[in-house]
Formats: C-alpha cells, structure tokens, sequence
C-alpha cells in the first residue's frame, strides 16, 4: 500500500512538472509574440519640399496616419526643405542606409529608373487628361521598373507644367536662346532637350539657384519651374518674366528602399502603400489647383507672362522633342522600346477622344434656326 502511494505521488508531483513547463512555455510564447508585434521601425524620409506649404502639410498628415494606424510601429524621422541636400545627394544616402525614402522630382527619378522620364518629354501630351491616361497605363511597368532598382513606388506625385521665368522678357524662343538659362546639374534629359534646342545651359544644383539670382552679377538670368514652385522657392522674387508655353508636365515619386521596405510585416508594408497612394494622389490634385492659383499671385506679384502658342512655330518646338528623345535613345537614358510604347498608348487614346467626340456630335439635337 505504501508503494502504491509512492508511485501516486511521484505520478502526480511529475504531471504537476509537465503542466508547469506547459504554462511556463505558453507565457514565454506569448510574451516574445508581443515583443515582436511591438518591433518599431523609423523610417528616415527627406524632400526638398519647403516646410509651410500645402504638399508639405499633406506629407506631415501622411506621417501621422502611418504612425497612428501602425499603432507607433512605424515612426518617422523627417527632413524637408532639402536640408540633406540635393536629391542625388538624398539618393547616395538612402543607397548607403542612411536615409530609407523620400519623395522627388522627375530629375531624381531618372537616377532610380530612367525610362520613367519618358512622361516628362516637352511637347508630348496636349492636356492633363493625356498625360494622365498615359501615366496610368505605364504604371505597373513602372512599378517593376523601381522595384528591380532596389526601390518601392508608394505613389506618384506631380510637380506640374512647368515654365520659363527670366528676368529679361521672353519675346520669342530665339530671345530664350540668348538667355542664361539654368540647368539642373546632371539631368540628362534637361541636357537633351537644350541641346537638341542649341541653348548652352548653366549647369548649377537647385540649391544654388536662388543664390545666384541674387547675385549682382548671377551666373544665371533664366530658370525654369511650375508656377507654384516659383514661389515656393521664392525664386520669383528674382524674377520678371514667365513663358506662358510650358515645357512638360513634370513627374514626382514617394519612394523607399527595398532594403528597408522587405524588412517590414505584410500589414506595414500594406499601409504604407495605400496611404502613400492617397497622399500622393492629393498632392496630385493640390498641385493641379496651386499652379493654377500661382499664376494670378505671380500676375500680381509684378510677373508678366508671355510668349504663347500662336507666337511660336509648333513644327519647331516638335523638332526640339524629336532631336532630344533621338538622344535620349542612343545613351539608353529611355529606351526607345520606351518611347514606342508611350506613342502608341498616346495615340490610341487621341483616336478613341476624336470617336467620342464625333458620336456626340453625331447624336446631338439639332437646334432650329
């Protein structure tokens, strides 16, 4: 009998032991669970975008949705107003870990994914809707394109129609010509294009561009932006003149490293790229309104514009584009699989509005005399 009890007792002091372990085990699981839900990543982001101005209040509204829909798992570290310098300069730090993201022009999307650039070609698109469409189209080649450049696209901006401004009058393309016109240092379709229009350009970085407009006796008397951005810049505080003709409809990205981006959980990576979506597409929107805003407060500032279609010859101008993307080619900076592709989508579209437009003429009442 006394055995009996012994064999009972160490039954239950080793059934005691296992579900000990259990619970302990089941605590340990939990805890360490917790710990890597709780994991935080700091998203280091910078643009030159100016503190104070419309898309810099929708990127700080980004940054606290992000920050309060990942319950803080994702916190940011922002510099705005270019104070990590230049965007090439932000792109070497982001490629050295440095930085993780940002949001740029089209000048530093050409460093990432050239082809992109493709959307920026003066004289290509007639209209936003165009432009638009065509965006649109590309975007899952675009999307791959930055991926397999070691970058994730979370949304595409815009900076918008961009224009000459000179504090001497822009009568004509010839009177451009003899300007000295500004070049964002190392843009190659910026190069291209004043190439192609036989300008011999001031290459300078954007940072230096206000300094030199100031300056008595400046390197540069013309510069080239959307409206917004030239007073954003304050530029136009330098400036007298402004080309009503714009050059191109210029392109933005929100981007972040893979090496950062694949380091984070499904559901992170998820929110970053549907809110990065939506700001992207507001500040799309903004842009669109600001620059049509800008050009009465610029009108009022003392700026004159000038120099519109009917002043130009179109044939020219085409000429100019056609010579520039023959360049842009031969280097590879856009393929002309690229440029192919864009025609053919841009095309196809113009003769789908020419139908539409011609049905609904076709069925409209007709109005009696």
């Amino acid at each position: 009998m006394v055995l009996n009890l012994l064999c009972s007792y160490i039954k239950t002091q080793s059934a005691g032991k296992k579900l000990l372990q259990l619970v302990v085990t089941s605590v340990l699981l939990i805890c360490s669970q917790s710990l890597v839900a709780a994991e935080v990543y700091t998203l280091k982001f910078a643009t030159l975008m100016p503190t104070g101005t419309a898309w810099s209040k929708l990127l700080d509204d980004w940054v606290k949705e992000v920050e309060q829909k990942s319950q803080g798992r994702i916190i940011f570290k922002m510099y705005s107003g270019g104070v990590m310098g230049d965007e090439p300069d932000v792109l070497r730090k982001i490629r050295k870990g440095q930085l993780h993201g940002g949001m740029f022009t089209g000048y530093g999307i050409g460093r990432i994914y050239s082809p992109a650039r493709v959307l920026e070609m003066p004289f290509l698109f007639k209209n936003i809707e165009e432009s638009d469409h065509v965006r649109e189209m590309l975007m899952p080649d675009l999307e791959t394109g930055f991926r397999e450049n070691g970058f994730e696209l979370l949304g595409w901006p815009e900076v918008g129609f961009i224009h000459f401004f000179s504090t001497k009058p822009l009568t004509s393309i010839d009177a451009i010509k003899q300007q000295r016109i500004w070049l964002w240092q190392g843009d190659p379709l910026g190069e291209a294009f004043f190439k192609a229009a036989d300008i011999n350009p001031i290459p300078l970085s954007i940072m230096d561009v206000y300094t030199q407009l100031s300056a008595k006796h400046g390197s540069i008397d013309t510069v080239y932006t959307s409206t917004f951005g030239a007073i954003a810049l304050q530029w136009y505080t330098k400036l007298r003149y402004a080309s009503h003709i714009p050059l191109t409809n210029a392109i933005g990205g929100i981007i972040i490293s893979n090496r950062f981006y694949d380091k984070l959980p499904a559901d992170l990576q998820q929110l970053l790229k549907t809110t990065g979506k939506k700001m992207a597409d507001e500040i799309r929107i903004n842009a669109r309104e600001a620059n049509i805003k800008s050009i009465g407060l610029l009108e009022n500032n003392g700026i004159k514009f000038m120099l519109d279609w009917d002043e130009v010859d179109m044939a020219e101008l085409l000429k100019m584009r056609d010579d520039a993307a023959a360049y842009l080619e031969k280097t590879d900076y856009i393929p002309a699989r690229m440029f192919s592709k864009t025609k053919k989508m841009l095309a196809e579209y113009r003769d789908k509005q020419e139908l539409k437009v011609n049905d609904e003429a076709a069925t409209a009442p007709a109005i009696s005399e």
